[in-house]
């Protein structure tokens, strides 16, 4: 179905730019996926609890740059 957001409370159209904001917040998160995961492969004495909070703190940094740019009009 095309434009399944506008079927959604909250959510609007997006200007190219915001698009182009969005896509880069997206890829910068596969990126720092990519560490994170090298992170709890990696050997030796690393602390996998901080490793644990680190992964926490940059989904809710993610999150956050995705609601600056899309400004939901929804809690």
């Amino acid at each position: 179905m095309d434009n399944q957001h506008r079927l959604i409370a909250g959510y609007r159209d997006l200007s190219q730019n915001e698009i182009n904001l969005m896509n880069t917040i997206k890829n910068n998160g596969a990126m720092l996926s990519d560490l994170v995961e090298m992170l709890r492969l990696a050997p030796g004495n690393i602390d996998q609890r901080w490793v644990a909070i680190g992964t926490t703190h940059l989904q809710e940094g993610l999150m956050a740059l995705v609601r600056a740019v899309a400004r939901p009009t929804t809690f």
